[in-house]
C-alpha cells in the first residue's frame, strides 16, 4: 500500500512539473513572438525601400494542374473500359524596368490545357488527347513621368493562341494616353487613342477598329502569397459590337522552396468570337424551320472563362 502512494505521488508530481513547464514555457515564448512580428515588420519596410529603388525587378510563377484515371471492367459505368485524363499549366512572368523618369513594363502569360476520355470499347472514339484550354498574351508598356503617380505612356498588347489556330484570331492593341500608378502593385492604364488590329485568315468576320484602351494590373506578393489581377478592356469607337473585355486573375501559395497550390481563373467577353463560333458550328439542316444565321443582332454572347487548381512553383 505504501508502495502505491509513492507511486501516485510520484506521478502527481510529474504531471504538476509538466504542466508548469509548459506556462513557463508559453510565458518564455510570447516576448519572442512579439519580437518576431516587430522585425518581420521592419523586413517587410526595408523590402518596400528596395522595390522603390530604380532598376530591374523580374519575376515569374506558374500553376501545373492534372489528373489521368483508367478502368477496366468497371462495369457500374457505362463505359466499364475507358481512360481520361486532363492536364493543364499555367506561367505568369514579367520584367519591369523602373526608373526615376520612366518605366517599361513587359508581361507575358500561357496557359494551356489537353483532355480526353476514350471509350476503348467505341473504335471511333479518340484516344488522344485534346486541347481544352489556350491563351497567350503579351504586353509592354513604356511611360514618361510626369510625376510620382502620372506618366505618359505608350502600350502594346498581343492576344492569341499557341497550340490551336496561332494568330487566327490574333488580336494586337496599340496605342498612347495615360498611365496612373498609385502604389508599386497597382498600373492602371488609360488609353482613349487606341486601334484594335485584329489578324485572321481566309473569309472573316473579324474587324478592326479604332477605340479606348483601359486596362488595370495588380501585382503582390506577401511572404508566401503571390497574387495578379489583371482587367484590360477595349471600348470600339465603331460599333460596340466589336469592344472586348478579359479579366485573369492567378493565386499562388508557397509551402516550401518555391513549391505550393496554385489557382488561375480567366473570364473574357468577345462578342467577335462568339460570332465567329456560331457560324463555324452553323448548320441550316439541323431544325425545320432553319435556324436564323448567326449574326451579331441574335448571337448568344456568353461569358467565356476558364480556371485551373493544382501544384504551384515560384521563380
Amino acid at each position: 500500500m505504501k508502495k502505491l502512494s509513492i507511486l501516485f505521488l510520484l506521478v502527481s508530481i510529474s504531471f504538476s512539473v509538466n504542466g508548469q513547464t509548459a506556462e513557463e514555457l508559453k510565458k518564455e515564448q510570447a516576448p519572442k513572438k512579439a519580437k518576431i512580428a516587430k522585425l518581420q515588420g521592419e523586413v517587410n519596410a526595408l523590402q518596400a525601400k528596395i522595390d522603390a529603388l530604380p532598376g530591374w525587378r523580374k519575376g515569374a510563377f506558374g500553376t501545373i494542374g492534372g489528373n489521368l484515371s483508367g478502368f477496366k471492367n468497371w462495369y457500374s459505368k457505362n463505359e466499364p473500359n475507358s481512360s481520361a485524363g486532363n492536364i493543364g499549366i499555367t506561367v505568369n512572368g514579367f520584367a519591369n524596368l523602373i526608373e526615376d523618369k520612366f518605366f517599361w513594363r513587359n508581361s507575358g502569360a500561357i496557359n494551356v490545357g489537353w483532355v480526353k476520355i476514350d471509350d476503348k470499347d467505341d473504335p471511333t472514339d479518340s484516344g488522344n488527347f485534346e486541347t481544352a484550354t489556350d491563351v497567350f498574351t503579351l504586353s509592354s508598356l513604356y511611360g514618361k513621368r510626369l510625376n510620382k503617380k502620372w506618366a505618359l505612356s505608350a502600350l502594346g498588347e498581343y492576344r492569341t493562341t499557341l497550340l490551336d489556330n496561332f494568330n487566327n484570331p490574333g488580336f494586337l492593341d496599340i496605342g498612347v494616353g495615360l498611365t496612373w500608378t498609385p502604389t508599386s502593385r497597382l498600373v492602371v492604364v488609360m488609353h482613349p487613342a487606341n486601334y484594335n488590329i485584329i489578324f485572321s485568315s481566309g473569309e472573316s468576320i473579324y474587324s478592326s477598329s479604332p477605340g479606348a484602351k483601359i486596362v488595370a494590373d495588380y501585382n503582390a506578393k506577401h511572404n508566401n502569397i503571390s497574387v495578379k489581377s489583371n482587367l484590360s478592356i477595349f471600348q470600339s469607337y465603331k460599333d460596340g459590337d466589336l469592344s472586348n473585355w478579359t479579366w485573369t486573375n492567378s493565386l499562388g501559395y508557397t509551402l516550401w522552396k518555391g513549391i505550393g497550390v496554385g489557382f488561375e481563373l480567366g473570364l473574357r467577353n468577345n462578342k467577335q468570337e462568339a460570332l465567329n463560333n456560331a457560324l463555324a458550328n452553323y448548320d441550316a439542316t439541323a431544325a425545320i424551320p432553319a435556324p436564323a444565321t448567326p449574326s451579331f443582332s441574335n448571337i448568344d454572347n456568353k461569358i467565356q472563362s476558364y480556371w485551373l487548381l493544382g501544384m504551384s512553383y515560384a521563380f
